[in-house]
């Protein structure tokens, strides 16, 4: 019995990693090809199957006017994904800490009537938003621009680093806090030199989900923005015309999912890290 079910585990885990690598595998031979490899029939090893052609990367950073050049969208989604990321994480967790260790009551409502008030802000559907969006930005004079772009997110994000926070800060025990005190720090050093450290996976977790909604964001990206500015996810829906360019679009997918499979290697130690080992003395 034990072999048998560490044969079904390993099969188990080998068809799922079949499942989630071979669309990225798939993409990555389509990017290598033509228009000639891609309508000719289904081919999968390049030299051997079709002839690999380096044409589908080029149209993405063409700057003769003539392709899409996807370098600026690119870096602008980085600015605006860290940007929003950043400053929602820090308000979220300030905030998060509050509603974790104090206690607010304005008529019936508690603390988690607060916590529930600001996930309820990802119920709703983005379209009710786009139009109240588009108005404040106007009026800013922040429409098509990434400052503006940032300010939307964080009103997107911070709901997430907020209710992933919460979670952690109620899980980390209050005599932590109080320790920290009678040893002479304030509750503000507290949080930054106890409380947080031993919430780092939590932080961690919560600046991974508000990477990946913010990079992955299309909708808003495309209502709130016309000429000047231009994110990845909306450069990439650019390339589509009457004839599908497969090879540059799976370039493109490779492009866009890049960075996100990076920032989860190299954020992986911290989340399998323990996290209140030897905090209480």
């Amino acid at each position: 019995m034990p072999g048998l079910y560490r044969t079904l585990k390993y099969a188990a885990v080998l068809l799922w990693s079949a499942f989630v690598v071979a669309p990225l595998l798939w993409a990555l031979t389509t990017s290598f090809k033509t228009i000639n490899g891609v309508t000719g029939g289904a081919t999968y090893i390049p030299w051997l199957d079709y002839k690999p052609s380096l044409e589908g990367w080029r149209e993405l950073f063409n700057t003769s006017g003539t392709g899409v050049n996807i370098g600026q969208p690119f870096i602008d989604s980085a600015i605006v994904t860290l940007g929003a990321s950043a400053i929602s994480l820090v308000l979220g967790t300030l905030a998060a800490y509050g509603l974790s260790r104090f206690t607010y009551r304005a008529g019936f409502i508690r603390n988690r009537d607060i916590v529930f008030f600001f996930i309820s802000q990802r119920i709703m559907p983005p379209i009710v938003l786009a139009i109240p969006f588009f108005l404040m930005l106007k009026f800013l004079g922040l429409l098509d621009s990434i400052p503006g772009l940032i300010l939307v997110y964080i009103a997107l994000l911070l709901p997430i680093a907020v209710w992933v926070m919460v979670d952690f800060f109620n899980n980390v025990p209050r005599e932590i806090d109080e320790m920290a005190m009678l040893d002479g720090c304030t509750p503000i050093g507290a949080f930054i030199r106890v409380v947080l450290p031993n919430s780092l996976p939590g932080v961690v977790v919560a600046g991974l989900f508000c990477i990946i909604f913010g990079w992955n964001d299309f909708f808003f990206a495309f209502t709130l923005t016309f000429t000047r500015t231009q994110l990845l996810p909306v450069a990439i829906v650019a390339l589509n015309s009457t004839v599908t360019p497969w090879w540059s679009l799976s370039a493109s997918s490779l492009i866009s999912v890049a960075p996100l499979v990076v920032v989860a290697f190299l954020v992986e130690k911290f989340l399998s890290r323990g996290t209140l080992a030897g905090a209480i003395r």
